[in-house]
């Protein structure tokens, strides 16, 4: 038994996160079950060439066929409001395969200039072996991204928060511009998830998602996903189908735990991060930190605007460089010193050295990466020991 669409458009957020997808097979399990096979068995040589044909529907193969990733796909694109998701290995690789999907040689890219590391990385040297030529904008200046386009370009390209500098994209505004001149716009959901932000209603084209991080919220697994309409996640798909950056059915079937208790927990990593923020603002050995619920935060009213809450990322910057930063986050006991974010358990990195390591000087002063930054994913452990942790870290720097 499954839930028909009718009824499923009638749900909220939290009954999707927990419904949406699922189709019960005979066995009546409650919980979604795992389909760990490579292959699925047909009943007559006619109906593997009908489903190889594409006249039957059904399963053939896991690399683009399987129904645990087939529920992760409808229940996320159910609580991004879209017509369909694609899911992917990771979230470069949705990246990725967006890319391949609706670029050629020859077509230009929009890119906000404060991304993910990789994701600038992926622009300037692999796309661009295959033709695609990217410009850098700065993410706020809207005129700029006007500015910008050419007859050739083809995506807009965001991240909003940004990552690390944690700020504001108008997704609105940005995709005002990108329609008036027949160009989609992507938009990197990966801080905030649906919980919190929902691109598409804001006029986007196509949300990407790195469900390792908050849509897993644990750690545990590597997967991604595109979202929007069945046009272009038709092309996509077709990507992954042949190329093959596929979320397997096990990383699927945690994903689906994971969006079971995502506004919960989003809204609790957000609390705790405004909390954390509010406090090393207030710290003469912090010379700034970016938080969007912060009212300093230049962004601060236009992410009251499209965010429910403001998402559990704190980046600030210590004075006195890079010696500074990384004896406070050697000084900390509790959080965990690595790159990923979006754990139930705090992370803390330095994206000078690590994140956005491999960009050029010139790259990291465009995108504001200085070498005292230090970019906090707040966890869910209690607020109180996490302000004594940094307290730790500020003591080693003194």
């Amino acid at each position: 038994m499954s839930l028909d669409e009718e009824f499923l458009a009638g749900l909220s957020f939290d009954s999707l996160a927990v419904r949406a997808g699922h189709q019960r097979t005979s066995e009546g399990e409650n919980s979604e079950p795992i389909f760990l096979t490579s292959s699925f068995v047909f009943d007559s040589a006619a109906q593997a060439a009908a489903r190889f044909g594409g006249a039957e529907k059904g399963n053939i193969y896991s690399r683009f066929t399987n129904p645990t990733v087939r529920t992760f796909e409808q229940r996320l694109a159910a609580l991004e409001g879209g017509e369909r998701a694609v899911a992917t290995s990771s979230g470069m690789a949705a990246i990725m395969a967006t890319c391949m999907a609706l670029l050629q040689s020859g077509d230009h890219v929009l890119c906000s200039r404060s991304v993910f590391g990789t994701t600038n990385t992926l622009f300037e040297k692999y796309m661009k072996k295959f033709g695609v030529q990217t410009t850098f904008v700065p993410l706020t200046d809207i005129s700029a991204w006007e500015a910008a386009v050419t007859p050739k370009t083809r995506l807009f390209f965001m991240e909003t928060p940004s990552n690390p500098m944690c700020e504001i994209g108008d997704i609105r505004a940005l995709a005002d511009v990108a329609h008036a001149h027949n160009v989609l716009l992507v938009v990197d959901n990966c801080f905030c998830t649906p919980a919190l932000q929902k691109p598409l209603e804001l006029g986007a084209d196509i949300v990407i998602h790195s469900a390792t991080k908050y849509i897993d919220g644990q750690g545990r697994c590597l997967g991604g996903a595109v979202v929007g309409r069945q046009k272009e996640m038709e092309e996509v798909f077709g990507v992954v189908r042949t190329c093959g950056p596929t979320m397997s059915a096990f990383n699927a079937w945690v994903f689906l735990k994971g969006l079971e208790t995502l506004r919960l927990r989003m809204n609790a990593h957000a609390d705790n991060a405004l909390t954390l923020a509010t406090w090393l603002e207030s710290r003469p050995e912090v010379a700034h930190v970016y938080y969007a619920g912060l009212p300093s935060h230049p962004q601060h009213e236009l992410a009251k605007r499209q965010q429910s809450k403001f998402g559990g990322i704190v980046t600030f910057e210590l004075k006195g460089g890079r010696d500074a930063a990384w004896r406070f986050i050697d000084g900390t006991r509790l959080m965990s010193i690595t790159a990923n974010l979006g754990d139930a358990k705090s992370t803390i990195t330095h994206p000078a050295t690590t994140t956005h390591g491999r960009l050029s000087a010139e790259a990291k002063a465009d995108a504001g990466i200085t070498e005292g930054l230090i970019r906090l994913a707040v966890g869910l452990e209690d607020i109180g020991d996490l302000q004594k942790d940094c307290e730790r870290g500020l003591a080693a720097i003194a």
